[in-house]
């Protein structure tokens, strides 16, 4: 094995339950398996030999890492990620991060059966994308945005063109006209970068039906939210953010780290009018990724962008907790009973959901399950 590269590691990347390998330290290597952090039996022989794998793995995709570029963070062929951070930064030896690419990703289905929604909220969530609204996927960090953007992306009709941009590819589309690109990180001497941002601008020349970004993190937030406010309907993207205000929060910091100053109002305008749909996803105490909140923008009344919850997880009442004590509680996705206000635009795109549709799910009790996913971001 470590002629091939991976040396202790390769067993975990062998292993398909296993979505995530991380190694602290040459005697501490963790992994997560069914959405849990563990700590395994395996190691290296000491720090020179990680420093020996790490220098094999980034070589692969042409980089390199030493005193001077001590951090790498990249792709590897297969499609996993990698990240390395070794001394003077590391400060207690080397350490490895690998993201592994799933060959067969989690289709809606899947995260019905996992728990994570109902098929009701999966019926609204694809109509949506079908119908071309605008959503923002928000969680944090391992809550599956990544996993649920994949899915979702799934219901793009397949005669639209379509443009994905990502820092690192992880987004496996099954539609024929389909477009990726990949930003690129400046080399050694700090050259030949490419930004998410240019990306973005880049593929406004394309063409494009539906423009899908792996995640906004930066300047490229403002052009995405002008994209959607000139025409480019249908777009989709995720933000690290941990509640439905919490995100539209920190598209407003993002788009003020793009050095163009704009009054907040008019930032919060642009939001407000931008996007159409926010899921929301958590990750529980237990490892299993629950969506939380499938919630209307509104419009803006006064200085605040009016939200309107469709679908909410509401939490079980101390009862069902005590009565379940020591099993795992799932926190019943149902529907809220309210109307959302862009049925009419779905309907400009030919989807049209019955009027019965929205009407409040009988109350359920909370369940307990075992299901959870592996998806990563």
């Amino acid at each position: 094995d470590d002629v091939l590269g991976y040396g202790p590691l390769a067993p975990f990347l062998r292993d398909d339950t296993v979505t995530e390998v991380m190694v602290n330290a040459h005697d501490r290597i963790f992994v997560e398996r069914d959405g849990r952090l563990e700590r395994t039996d395996a190691g290296f022989v000491d720090d020179a030999h990680v420093m020996r794998i790490i220098d094999k793995i980034v070589s692969q995709v042409g980089r390199r890492i030493d005193e001077s570029s001590p951090m790498v963070d990249a792709r590897l062929p297969d499609g996993s990620r990698v990240n390395a951070i070794i001394p003077p930064l590391a400060l207690k030896g080397p350490t490895l991060t690998i993201r592994k690419f799933s060959r067969d990703p989690y289709t809606i289905d899947d995260l019905i059966n996992f728990g994570s929604l109902n098929p009701q909220a999966a019926q609204f969530l694809a109509a949506c994308v079908k119908g071309k609204l605008n959503v923002l996927i928000s969680g944090g960090t391992g809550t599956g945005k990544t996993t649920m953007l994949n899915a979702l992306s799934s219901f793009v009709p397949g005669d639209e063109r379509i443009v994905t941009i990502e820092d690192a590819a992880e987004l496996q589309l099954q539609q024929e006209h389909v477009i990726t690109l990949e930003s690129r990180p400046p080399n050694i001497e700090g050259q030949g970068e490419v930004r998410i941002r240019e990306l973005v601008r880049n593929a406004l020349r394309m063409r494009p039906d539906r423009i899908i970004v792996g995640e906004v993190r930066g300047a490229e937030t403002l052009d995405m939210l002008q994209a959607m406010n000139t025409g480019h309907e249908g777009s989709l993207t995720t933000i690290h953010a941990n509640t439905p205000r919490d995100a539209l929060s920190r598209l407003e910091t993002l788009v003020m780290t793009g050095g163009v100053e704009l009054p907040h109002r008019a930032i919060r305008e642009q939001i407000a009018s931008a996007f159409d749909l926010l899921v929301q996803i958590t990750r529980l105490v237990d490892g299993s990724r629950r969506v939380t909140h499938i919630t209307e923008v509104l419009r803006m009344e006064s200085d605040v962008i009016t939200l309107q919850d469709l679908f909410v997880a509401k939490q079980p009442d101390e009862e069902a907790i005590a009565a379940n004590r020591g099993s795992r509680l799932l926190l019943p996705l149902a529907c809220t009973g309210l109307k959302p206000h862009f049925l009419e635009k779905m309907a400009a795109s030919g989807v049209v959901l019955p009027p019965t549709f929205f009407r409040a799910d009988i109350p359920q009790r909370p369940t307990f399950s075992k299901a959870s996913y592996g998806g990563n971001q």
